[in-house]
């Protein structure tokens, strides 16, 4: 199971993408409404999320906690108990935590990124606590992935795919979606 947190104010393209890229794949993916069943992006864009806070089993069976960016969308993921207890969980059990844009920072908050390669969106470095800032558009150190923006919302999304199945299988996705 993939949990993708939406909260009011998300940033569609890095919610969306990574969710397609990820079903395409053939992985279990949920978007989690933490400010309701509906949520509202950052560019009035309204989504039905697939279950509640109270709906999110954290158990064996979940692969990857994925949190968008936008704001106030990200400022409303850290200040949610159910993201939290999921981004703890994560780092616990060694799962896979994936931020992009301004997301990345609650993973600084939480001393997450200490002595990690992390990337975010520009303005948000300072919040990347501990972190070794990237280059790189899209990163992976370890069991956290980081990626800048919504430019790179594909590739951040084929890089959960590359972690949670193979390199062969984003190459596979990267090829079909670029033929379309």
């Amino acid at each position: 199971m993939i949990y993708v947190f939406l909260a009011d104010g998300f940033e569609e393209i890095e919610a969306l993408a990574p969710v397609d890229l990820l079903r395409r794949a053939g992985l279990t993916v949920q978007t989690v409404g933490v400010t309701g069943k509906t949520v509202t992006g950052n560019h009035n864009i309204s989504v039905t999320a697939d279950v509640l806070p109270n709906e999110v089993k954290l158990n064996k069976d979940v692969q990857a906690i994925v949190l968008p960016g936008g704001t106030p969308g990200a400022m409303h993921l850290d200040a949610d108990e159910t993201v939290s207890r999921a981004v703890a969980f994560a780092a616990e059990n060694n799962k896979l935590l994936c931020a992009i844009c301004a997301a990345p920072f609650l993973l600084g908050k939480r001393g997450l990124l200490n002595g990690k390669e992390a990337i975010c969106y520009p303005g948000f470095e300072k919040d990347l606590a501990g972190a070794v800032v990237s280059e790189q558009f899209v990163c992976r150190d370890g069991n956290i992935i980081t990626a800048k923006g919504m430019g790179v919302a594909t590739e951040f999304g084929l890089k959960i795919v590359e972690a949670l199945l193979d390199e062969k299988t984003a190459s596979e996705l990267r090829t079909m979606i670029q033929s379309i």
